[in-house]
């Protein structure tokens, strides 16, 4: 493993690689959002975006995916901003904190916007996410595929226009130069992204006894005959997990230490208690946490410097969210010891190496980890 010079972040992560510095492409992702990207000509871009929309609209001018986090919240104020009749859409996690409710009809009530809630089926999700972590280590590859596909679907069958998105994955967490400046999520999008590790939903059919039926909330539409435009917002306005944040706590957006469940924002991942498996498991696959990505921002945001947050991550050391591992185990109907040895499976010894009965990563970011 090598690490970004800049942050933190190792090139074991998806979509991170170092150019001849050692600068991680996340950190060149930041350098295009502070020197290279003309924010008044992609604002203008967007004024534009929302013309042709409402040329097209028939009713609701756009969809926005919404969980009632932080980021949710700010995509639904920019929407109504710019004047767009937004309907907001969510896939309905089986595992919904009080906080993610209570934030998600906030959200509704204060920002004044239609919304569809949609569930599906508790037994459904089990089975689907119980094939997907024991053959792909990812319990959240369920949760990716239909927060994608149903927005997308509901866009297609309602014929709405547009579907505003969230950040720019590859701008903010790494991608090539031509990902970054990209500002489409599409087919190929989520063919090469989406965290859906290159499957889609006609591949899961007969795992777990899923059926095609089972799986019509994750499929993706094909060759329909009504086109629809989606956009990532973090394309035409530079992204800032922390000023979303504020601007979604001035329209009554809740957060607090006491809702922090993995890394180190209390104002991130909140919404389920499921998502901190999610990036749990990248330990055992990619050999860093979800401080490393939390604290790689705060370096690129100028908030603390790399040895800081290197001495963050050292005096916390590694923490398991067990509570949460707890509970999806329940839900899945396992013992914990079922969970802990799939997560063994999945191991990566490209990077792991076990001496004296103990597992360790060689050239580790701080050599004097305590490894357990």
């Amino acid at each position: 493993m090598r690490y970004c010079t800049q942050c933190i972040l190792p090139d074991t992560r998806p979509g991170i690689s170092l150019d001849a510095n050692g600068v991680c492409t996340a950190c060149h992702g930041h350098r295009d959002k502070e020197t290279r990207i003309d924010w008044t000509a992609r604002e203008a871009a967007f004024q534009t975006l929302v013309e042709q929309t409402k040329a097209r609209s028939q009713g609701y001018d756009c969809i926005v995916p919404v969980s009632g986090g932080k980021d949710s919240w700010y995509q639904v104020i920019m929407a109504n901003k710019y004047g767009l009749s937004v309907l907001a859409v969510t896939w309905r996690t089986p595992a919904r904190t009080e906080i993610g409710q209570k934030n998600l009809e906030g959200m509704i009530q204060n920002l004044g916007v239609d919304h569809i809630d949609y569930t599906v089926s508790p037994d459904v999700e089990r089975r689907f996410m119980k094939a997907a972590f024991e053959e792909r280590g990812t319990t959240g590859l369920p949760m990716h595929m239909a927060l994608f596909a149903i927005p997308i679907r509901l866009a297609v069958q309602l014929r709405i226009p547009l579907i505003l998105w969230g950040e720019t994955p590859q701008l903010e967490y790494g991608g090539n130069e031509l990902e970054r400046l990209s500002d489409t999520l599409d087919s190929d999008w989520l063919a090469r992204h989406g965290c859906l590790e290159s499957t889609d939903a006609d591949y899961w059919c007969g795992k777990e006894g899923l059926t095609k039926s089972d799986l019509l909330a994750y499929q993706v539409p094909k060759d329909t005959d009504f086109t629809v435009r989606s956009v990532f917002l973090g394309a035409f306005f530079k992204w800032n997990s922390y000023q979303n944040a504020r601007i979604a706590q001035d329209s009554g957006f809740e957060y607090g230490k006491q809702d922090l469940k993995i890394g180190t924002w209390d104002f991130a991942d909140i919404d389920c208690d499921f998502i901190s498996l999610h990036h749990f498991l990248k330990w055992y696959k990619f050999g860093f946490t979800r401080d490393f990505d939390n604290l790689s921002v705060q370096i690129r945001y100028g908030m603390i410097d790399r040895g800081e947050a290197i001495a963050q991550i050292r005096e916390k050391g590694w923490q398991a969210p067990e509570q949460d591992i707890a509970a999806f185990c329940r839900f899945q109907g396992k013992p914990e010891s079922w969970f802990w040895s799939v997560c063994e499976g999945f191991r990566n010894t490209d990077i792991w190496t076990k001496r004296a009965g103990v597992w360790y990563i060689p050239d580790f970011l701080i050599p004097d980890w305590q490894w357990t």
